[in-house]
């Protein structure tokens, strides 16, 4: 998969867009970072399992990503929200 995010990419997060239901697979999410390392990660979510009240997230840059395959399941109460599009810079200006 190629990777839908760049350095420098600036994105807009919905922090209410799992209210009142689970992300699903596909779907890009802001998640703390499990490991501290920074503050927050993007990631796409890979599976959710709902009743463990975790998900599992991958980068889309397989072979460079901290991700699940890393850290394990990242519980629901970490998840930031939905990245929902690129604002900046502006000719990267799209939906994700």
């Amino acid at each position: 998969m190629l990777p839908a995010l760049r350095p420098g990419d600036r994105l807009l997060v919905d922090p209410g867009a799992f209210r009142g239901r689970f992300p699903k697979a596909g779907e890009v999410v802001v998640v703390d970072d499990p490991e501290g390392r920074v503050r927050w990660l993007v990631k796409r979510v890979a599976a959710v399992d709902a009743p463990g009240g975790t998900i599992e997230v991958r980068g889309d840059s397989a072979d460079r990503s901290r991700d699940s395959r890393h850290f394990g399941p990242v519980p629901l109460r970490a998840v930031v929200g939905r990245a929902y599009r690129i604002y900046l810079p502006i000719q990267r200006r799209r939906p994700l």
